[in-house]
């Protein structure tokens, strides 16, 4: 299986660091910060104007800047049924 992963900004810090999705939808993306047994799991929620994901981890809170209608495209995309594009 191949992970997902995406790019997270920490408030505080600044700081980009790429983490692993573990579910993404268009109300909720879950992501997995870390490897092995000192992973943290952390759902990231639309904010108020839609354009950015946010969530907190370990008390710091995260943003993933990329707007709803681009994460539903993003997961139609991902979901999309090959077998309907077969030639007939």
């Amino acid at each position: 299986m191949n992970e997902q992963k995406i790019e997270v900004c920490v408030t505080e810090t600044g700081m980009k660091m790429m983490v692993t999705v573990f579910s993404k939808r268009m109300d909720k993306i879950e992501v997995v910060l870390g490897e092995g047994v000192h992973s943290v799991k952390c759902e990231l929620l639309p904010n108020a104007g839609g354009n950015a994901y946010v969530g907190s981890a370990m008390g710091r809170e995260i943003v993933y800047e990329r707007r709803c209608d681009q994460v539903e495209a993003d997961v139609a995309l991902e979901n999309h049924d090959y077998r309907d594009s077969r030639r007939r």
